[in-house]
Protein backbone atom coordinates (compact mmCIF):
# COMPACT_ATOMS: atom_id res chain seq x y z
CA UNK A 1 0.00 0.00 0.00
CA UNK A 2 1.61 3.22 -0.97
CA UNK A 3 2.18 6.49 0.70
CA UNK A 4 -0.81 9.09 1.02
CA UNK A 5 -0.38 12.67 -0.49
CA UNK A 6 -0.15 13.85 3.42
CA UNK A 7 2.36 11.42 4.46
CA UNK A 8 4.43 12.23 1.37
CA UNK A 9 4.33 15.91 2.34
CA UNK A 10 5.23 15.08 5.78
CA UNK A 11 8.33 13.52 5.26
CA UNK A 12 9.63 15.93 2.02
CA UNK A 13 8.81 18.98 5.03
CA UNK A 14 10.79 17.47 7.79
CA UNK A 15 13.22 16.84 5.00
CA UNK A 16 13.43 20.38 4.42
CA UNK A 17 13.40 21.39 7.96
CA UNK A 18 16.97 19.70 7.98
CA UNK A 19 18.45 20.66 4.72
CA UNK A 20 17.36 24.64 5.90
CA UNK A 21 18.74 24.46 9.38
CA UNK A 22 22.25 23.15 8.03
CA UNK A 23 22.56 25.52 5.16
CA UNK A 24 22.35 28.43 7.97
CA UNK A 25 25.66 27.00 9.09
CA UNK A 26 27.24 26.42 6.06
CA UNK A 27 26.92 29.44 4.76
CA UNK A 28 27.89 30.89 7.97
CA UNK A 29 31.21 29.11 8.61
CA UNK A 30 31.55 30.27 4.73
CA UNK A 31 30.75 34.02 5.14
CA UNK A 32 33.03 34.00 7.89
CA UNK A 33 36.22 32.29 6.01
CA UNK A 34 35.31 34.78 3.25
CA UNK A 35 35.63 37.27 5.76
CA UNK A 36 38.87 36.94 6.66
CA UNK A 37 39.94 37.54 2.92
CA UNK A 38 38.19 40.13 1.76
CA UNK A 39 35.24 42.33 2.75
CA UNK A 40 32.11 41.05 5.02
CA UNK A 41 29.01 40.40 3.41
CA UNK A 42 27.72 42.62 6.13
CA UNK A 43 29.60 45.68 4.70
CA UNK A 44 28.47 44.73 0.89
CA UNK A 45 30.71 42.61 -0.18
CA UNK A 46 30.76 39.44 -2.27
CA UNK A 47 33.91 37.67 -1.88
CA UNK A 48 31.70 34.94 -0.07
CA UNK A 49 30.81 34.02 -3.65
CA UNK A 50 34.35 32.56 -4.20
CA UNK A 51 34.16 30.23 -1.06
CA UNK A 52 33.11 26.55 -1.33
CA UNK A 53 31.59 26.15 2.00
CA UNK A 54 29.31 28.79 1.10
CA UNK A 55 27.85 27.45 -2.48
CA UNK A 56 27.70 23.69 -0.40
CA UNK A 57 25.38 25.83 1.83
CA UNK A 58 23.62 27.58 -1.01
CA UNK A 59 22.90 24.36 -2.52
CA UNK A 60 21.66 22.65 0.86
CA UNK A 61 19.17 25.32 1.18
CA UNK A 62 18.06 25.58 -2.15
CA UNK A 63 17.62 21.48 -1.69
CA UNK A 64 15.94 22.10 1.62
CA UNK A 65 13.46 24.61 -0.22
CA UNK A 66 12.83 22.66 -3.17
CA UNK A 67 11.57 19.78 -0.57
CA UNK A 68 9.69 22.71 0.70
CA UNK A 69 7.82 23.67 -2.20
CA UNK A 70 6.91 20.21 -2.94
CA UNK A 71 5.57 19.01 0.02
CA UNK A 72 3.22 22.42 -0.42
CA UNK A 73 2.17 20.41 -3.50
CA UNK A 74 1.27 17.15 -1.85
CA UNK A 75 -0.29 18.55 1.57
CA UNK A 76 -2.18 21.38 3.39
CA UNK A 77 -0.37 24.44 4.91
CA UNK A 78 -1.60 23.50 8.41
CA UNK A 79 0.73 20.10 7.71
CA UNK A 80 3.54 21.60 6.34
CA UNK A 81 4.74 25.03 8.12
CA UNK A 82 4.66 24.44 11.63
CA UNK A 83 7.57 21.88 10.71
CA UNK A 84 9.38 25.06 9.95
CA UNK A 85 10.53 24.98 13.31
CA UNK A 86 12.57 21.93 13.41
CA UNK A 87 15.39 23.83 11.13
CA UNK A 88 15.69 26.25 14.50
CA UNK A 89 16.49 23.57 16.39
CA UNK A 90 19.43 21.64 13.95
CA UNK A 91 20.75 25.38 13.20
CA UNK A 92 20.97 25.52 16.60
CA UNK A 93 22.86 22.48 17.44
CA UNK A 94 25.16 22.57 14.85
CA UNK A 95 26.15 26.29 15.33
CA UNK A 96 26.58 25.32 19.18
CA UNK A 97 29.55 22.57 18.15
CA UNK A 98 30.41 23.94 14.98
CA UNK A 99 30.48 28.14 14.80
CA UNK A 100 30.82 28.05 18.68
CA UNK A 101 27.71 30.08 19.32
CA UNK A 102 27.10 29.65 22.56
CA UNK A 103 22.87 29.93 23.63
CA UNK A 104 22.43 30.64 27.03
CA UNK A 105 19.63 29.28 28.96
CA UNK A 106 17.07 32.00 28.21
CA UNK A 107 18.03 31.92 24.94
CA UNK A 108 16.65 28.66 24.88
CA UNK A 109 13.50 29.43 26.78
CA UNK A 110 12.77 32.34 24.07
CA UNK A 111 13.35 29.81 21.06
CA UNK A 112 10.88 27.25 22.88
CA UNK A 113 8.37 30.06 23.06
CA UNK A 114 8.82 31.05 19.65
CA UNK A 115 8.19 27.65 18.52
CA UNK A 116 5.04 27.10 20.53
CA UNK A 117 3.72 30.16 19.61
CA UNK A 118 4.11 29.70 15.79
CA UNK A 119 2.72 26.62 16.18
CA UNK A 120 -0.40 27.82 18.22
CA UNK A 121 -0.89 30.89 15.45
CA UNK A 122 -0.42 27.52 12.73
CA UNK A 123 -2.73 25.16 14.30
CA UNK A 124 -5.55 27.68 14.16
CA UNK A 125 -4.64 29.44 11.16
CA UNK A 126 -7.75 29.14 8.86
CA UNK A 127 -7.99 26.63 6.39
CA UNK A 128 -7.37 27.90 2.65
CA UNK A 129 -9.18 27.24 -0.23
CA UNK A 130 -6.91 25.70 -3.02
CA UNK A 131 -7.19 27.47 -6.61
CA UNK A 132 -7.66 25.32 -9.16
CA UNK A 133 -6.06 26.79 -11.81
CA UNK A 134 -3.45 29.37 -12.16
CA UNK A 135 -6.35 31.98 -13.80
CA UNK A 136 -8.13 31.67 -10.29
CA UNK A 137 -5.31 32.53 -8.66
CA UNK A 138 -4.26 35.42 -10.56
CA UNK A 139 -7.81 36.40 -10.09
CA UNK A 140 -7.60 36.80 -6.27
CA UNK A 141 -4.49 38.57 -6.44
CA UNK A 142 -5.52 41.40 -8.55
CA UNK A 143 -8.38 41.89 -5.85
CA UNK A 144 -8.43 45.10 -4.02
CA UNK A 145 -7.18 44.18 -0.36
CA UNK A 146 -4.13 41.49 -1.37
CA UNK A 147 -3.14 44.93 -4.22
CA UNK A 148 -3.25 47.45 -0.86
CA UNK A 149 -1.19 44.66 1.46
CA UNK A 150 1.43 44.30 -1.97
CA UNK A 151 1.33 48.31 -2.27
CA UNK A 152 2.01 48.10 1.46
CA UNK A 153 4.41 45.49 1.63
CA UNK A 154 6.75 47.16 -1.32
CA UNK A 155 6.65 50.34 0.98
CA UNK A 156 7.61 48.48 3.78
CA UNK A 157 10.42 47.05 2.28
CA UNK A 158 11.76 49.92 0.51
CA UNK A 159 11.96 52.21 3.80
CA UNK A 160 13.72 49.18 5.43
CA UNK A 161 16.56 49.05 2.40
CA UNK A 162 16.62 53.05 1.42
CA UNK A 163 16.08 54.68 4.97
CA UNK A 164 16.75 51.76 7.88
CA UNK A 165 19.15 49.72 6.71
CA UNK A 166 22.07 52.55 6.12
CA UNK A 167 21.46 53.79 9.78
CA UNK A 168 20.75 50.54 11.86
CA UNK A 169 21.09 47.52 9.67
CA UNK A 170 24.54 46.16 11.51
CA UNK A 171 23.11 46.65 15.06
CA UNK A 172 18.70 45.78 14.64
CA UNK A 173 18.43 42.28 13.49
CA UNK A 174 14.79 43.28 12.48
CA UNK A 175 15.77 45.06 9.46
CA UNK A 176 17.42 42.59 7.18
CA UNK A 177 15.10 39.58 8.48
CA UNK A 178 12.20 42.10 7.88
CA UNK A 179 12.83 42.50 4.72
CA UNK A 180 13.60 38.97 3.82
CA UNK A 181 10.46 38.05 5.78
CA UNK A 182 8.02 40.64 4.40
CA UNK A 183 9.18 39.35 0.80
CA UNK A 184 8.96 35.95 1.59
CA UNK A 185 5.58 36.07 1.86
CA UNK A 186 5.23 37.42 -1.65
CA UNK A 187 7.53 34.73 -2.73
CA UNK A 188 5.18 31.85 -1.00
CA UNK A 189 1.93 32.81 -3.03
CA UNK A 190 3.95 33.11 -6.50
CA UNK A 191 5.56 29.61 -4.90
CA UNK A 192 2.17 28.20 -4.49
CA UNK A 193 1.04 29.60 -8.01
CA UNK A 194 3.55 27.66 -9.40
CA UNK A 195 3.19 24.67 -7.70
CA UNK A 196 -0.28 24.47 -8.89
CA UNK A 197 1.30 25.22 -12.46
CA UNK A 198 3.44 22.67 -12.16
CA UNK A 199 0.75 19.98 -10.80
CA UNK A 200 -2.00 20.86 -13.32
CA UNK A 201 0.60 20.58 -16.08
CA UNK A 202 1.94 17.09 -15.35
CA UNK A 203 -1.95 16.10 -14.68
CA UNK A 204 -2.57 16.65 -18.38
CA UNK A 205 -4.00 20.51 -17.88
CA UNK A 206 -1.09 22.77 -19.30
CA UNK A 207 -0.38 26.31 -17.47
CA UNK A 208 2.16 27.02 -19.53
CA UNK A 209 0.33 29.36 -22.04
CA UNK A 210 -1.08 31.29 -19.44
CA UNK A 211 1.06 34.68 -18.67
CA UNK A 212 -0.14 34.71 -15.73
CA UNK A 213 2.47 31.67 -15.17
CA UNK A 214 5.28 32.73 -15.92
CA UNK A 215 4.93 36.63 -14.50
CA UNK A 216 4.37 34.23 -10.81
CA UNK A 217 7.61 32.80 -12.08
CA UNK A 218 9.23 36.11 -12.74
CA UNK A 219 7.73 37.87 -9.50
CA UNK A 220 9.24 34.48 -7.15
CA UNK A 221 12.85 35.03 -9.08
CA UNK A 222 13.26 38.49 -7.99
CA UNK A 223 12.39 38.14 -4.17
CA UNK A 224 14.05 34.80 -3.76
CA UNK A 225 17.53 36.83 -4.62
CA UNK A 226 16.60 39.59 -2.68
CA UNK A 227 15.81 36.84 0.00
CA UNK A 228 18.85 35.33 -0.21
CA UNK A 229 21.28 38.85 0.05
CA UNK A 230 19.85 40.26 2.64
CA UNK A 231 19.71 36.24 4.33
CA UNK A 232 23.28 37.10 3.53
CA UNK A 233 24.07 39.69 5.69
CA UNK A 234 22.08 39.11 8.54
CA UNK A 235 23.76 35.53 8.72
CA UNK A 236 27.18 37.91 8.45
CA UNK A 237 26.24 40.34 11.18
CA UNK A 238 24.34 38.45 13.70
CA UNK A 239 24.60 35.08 15.45
CA UNK A 240 23.06 31.95 13.87
CA UNK A 241 21.44 30.33 16.81
CA UNK A 242 18.89 34.19 16.73
CA UNK A 243 18.70 34.63 12.51
CA UNK A 244 17.25 31.36 12.55
CA UNK A 245 14.55 31.32 15.16
CA UNK A 246 13.49 35.41 14.40
CA UNK A 247 13.59 34.80 10.87
CA UNK A 248 11.00 31.70 11.44
CA UNK A 249 8.59 33.58 13.16
CA UNK A 250 8.93 37.03 11.17
CA UNK A 251 8.54 34.71 7.87
CA UNK A 252 5.35 32.33 9.27
CA UNK A 253 3.75 35.03 10.54
CA UNK A 254 3.23 37.13 7.40
CA UNK A 255 3.11 34.21 5.17
CA UNK A 256 -0.19 33.64 7.60
CA UNK A 257 -1.54 37.75 7.06
CA UNK A 258 -0.50 37.32 3.19
CA UNK A 259 -2.53 33.83 2.86
CA UNK A 260 -5.79 34.92 4.53
CA UNK A 261 -5.71 38.16 2.88
CA UNK A 262 -5.44 36.82 -0.49
CA UNK A 263 -7.48 33.63 0.05
CA UNK A 264 -10.06 34.98 2.54
CA UNK A 265 -9.74 32.43 4.84
CA UNK A 266 -10.64 34.75 7.83
CA UNK A 267 -14.54 35.33 7.20
CA UNK A 268 -16.30 32.38 8.95
CA UNK A 269 -13.59 32.19 12.26
CA UNK A 270 -15.43 31.86 15.50
CA UNK A 271 -14.25 33.94 18.19
CA UNK A 272 -12.20 30.47 19.97
CA UNK A 273 -9.63 30.43 16.79
CA UNK A 274 -9.37 34.47 16.18
CA UNK A 275 -8.30 34.74 20.51
CA UNK A 276 -5.69 32.10 20.07
CA UNK A 277 -4.17 33.10 17.01
CA UNK A 278 -3.64 36.61 18.67
CA UNK A 279 -2.70 34.75 21.95
CA UNK A 280 -0.07 33.09 19.57
CA UNK A 281 1.18 35.95 18.53
CA UNK A 282 1.83 37.57 21.76
CA UNK A 283 3.85 34.13 22.52
CA UNK A 284 6.05 35.01 19.69
CA UNK A 285 6.43 38.65 20.28
CA UNK A 286 7.33 37.38 24.26
CA UNK A 287 10.15 35.00 22.08
CA UNK A 288 11.71 36.96 20.09
CA UNK A 289 11.96 39.80 23.23
CA UNK A 290 13.84 37.41 25.08
CA UNK A 291 15.90 36.03 22.02
CA UNK A 292 16.54 39.67 21.93
CA UNK A 293 17.84 40.13 25.57
CA UNK A 294 19.66 37.05 26.04
CA UNK A 295 22.14 37.80 22.96
CA UNK A 296 25.38 36.69 24.22
CA UNK A 297 27.79 39.58 24.69
CA UNK A 298 31.16 39.30 24.01
CA UNK A 299 32.31 43.05 24.86
CA UNK A 300 34.73 42.95 27.15
CA UNK A 301 33.95 43.92 30.92
CA UNK A 302 35.78 47.16 32.67
CA UNK A 303 38.96 46.52 34.45
CA UNK A 304 39.07 43.23 33.41
CA UNK A 305 42.38 41.75 30.98
CA UNK A 306 40.74 40.04 27.93
CA UNK A 307 42.76 38.84 24.98
CA UNK A 308 42.10 37.41 21.64
CA UNK A 309 43.07 33.84 20.69
CA UNK A 310 41.66 33.34 17.44
CA UNK A 311 38.56 34.46 15.73
CA UNK A 312 36.34 32.49 17.73
CA UNK A 313 38.30 32.40 21.19
CA UNK A 314 38.29 34.41 23.47
CA UNK A 315 40.60 34.08 26.88
CA UNK A 316 40.33 36.37 29.80
CA UNK A 317 42.15 36.61 33.35
CA UNK A 318 39.73 34.26 34.68
CA UNK A 319 41.26 31.18 32.35
CA UNK A 320 44.97 31.87 32.82
CA UNK A 321 47.07 32.85 35.87
CA UNK A 322 47.43 36.37 35.33
CA UNK A 323 47.36 39.20 37.44
CA UNK A 324 44.53 41.55 37.17
CA UNK A 325 44.17 45.39 38.26
CA UNK A 326 40.26 46.41 39.09
CA UNK A 327 41.27 49.17 40.75
CA UNK A 328 42.89 52.81 40.17
CA UNK A 329 43.62 53.25 43.86
CA UNK A 330 46.62 51.98 43.34
CA UNK A 331 48.43 54.60 41.74
CA UNK A 332 48.70 58.18 43.04
CA UNK A 333 49.82 60.85 41.84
Amino acid sequence: MGMSDNEKGLILAISSSVFIGTSFILKKKGLKRAAASGTRAGSGGYTYLMEPLWWAGMVTMIIGEVANFVAYVYAPAMLVTPLGALSIIVSAVLAHFMLKERLRKMGVVGCVTCIVGSVVIVLHAPQEHTPDSVLEIWKLATEPAFLIYVAATTSIVLALILYFEPRCGQTNILVYLGICSLIGAITVVSIKAIGIAIKLTLEGVSQVAYPQTWFFVMVAAVCVITQLNYLNKALDTFNAALVSPIYYVMFTTLTIVASAIMFKDWSGQNASSIASELCGFVTVLAGTIILHATREDQTPEIGTVTYYVSEDAIKSFASEHLISIRYTDYFEE
